[in-house]
């Protein structure tokens, strides 16, 4: 079964350690993704339909907002890998440059010895019982170095490219009014059972229509946005709160807690019990 070794909440987002033999349905988040291989069998995350192979030798960096799916390699014994999610604001903050904006130039990364060093020590220090004032340190150059060299393979490439990327977007600076209200309805009504077509239906907009509008002017599809929110309302309750994981189920909308970790296990990759049982807030 996929399980958790640590996870670390902290200003710079969340940093974990997950033994992984399940895949993961396509989802996305808000935060910019790193994947690195630890120990196991090689592993595919799929992101904009192109393939990115996590091994010894490469790892995967996905963009804020940008969909993406996970294959394991081993669907017996699992595959060990440490996974990061960094907010864009405080990569932009610690980097202090106008250049640091959070959009990676390609998905794969070559693990080079200096990567590999900051993985073990981040690695390393995510498995201590108390965070050392060292990690952020780490986090921000493992991220750094990461970053760098997905656009040095793209010279004549912007860090910030079109305003108009979809998942570099801010949601106010969604054009269409019709996607920017259904956007604010789904918010609003995360913990309503809710239909998309009930959501399409009160942003004046046809079934066809409204999934058509969405993903051209957000990036990704009505589903995948929804249970985006879902998902981060989850991690939050999980680790901020002490309600019992039945309610934070029935609070989104699901019927059972078993259809709640079903749902979890599928976008986060382990079951809402192991991730409160390991994760550390900062």
């Amino acid at each position: 079964m996929s399980t958790a070794l640590a996870v670390y909440h902290g200003l710079f987002g969340r940093a974990t350690l997950y033994k992984l033999n399940r895949p993961m349905v396509t989802h996305a988040h808000r935060e910019g993704h790193l994947a690195f291989f630890v120990q196991g069998a090689p592993s595919v995350i799929t992101a904009s339909g192109m393939d990115c192979r996590i091994d010894g030798g490469t790892a995967s960096a996905v963009n804020p907002w940008q969909a993406h799916s996970f294959t394991p390699g081993d669907m017996e014994i699992g595959t060990l890998f440490l996974v990061l999610y960094i907010k864009p604001i405080w990569f932009l903050e610690v980097g202090r440059s106008a250049q640091s904006a959070l959009r990676f130039g390609r998905d794969r990364i070559i693990v080079t010895p200096q990567i590999h060093r900051l993985v073990q020590l981040v690695s390393t220090l995510l498995l201590e019982d108390e965070q050392s004032n060292l990690f952020d340190g780490y986090l921000y150059e493992l991220t750094r170095e990461c970053y760098d060299q997905t656009w040095q393979w793209s010279p004549d490439a912007s860090p910030f490219g079109d305003e108009s990327t979809p998942f570099n977007q801010q949601w106010s600076g969604v054009r269409d009014y019709r996607v920017r209200n259904s956007i604010r309805l789904m918010n609003e009504r995360i913990g309503d059972e809710l239909a998309l077509d009930t959501i399409a239906r009160d942003s004046g907009l046809s079934r066809p229509h409204f999934y058509k509008l969405f993903r051209e002017h957000a990036g990704l599809t009505p589903n995948v946005y929804l249970n985006t929110l879902r998902m981060e309302n989850a991690i939050d309750k999980l680790t901020r709160t002490k309600t019992p994981i039945t309610t934070i189920g029935l609070d989104l909308g699901f019927a059972s807690q078993a259809s709640f970790t079903r749902f979890f296990t599928a976008n986060v990759g382990i079951p809402p019990t192991d991730y409160r049982r390991v994760a550390y807030v900062g």
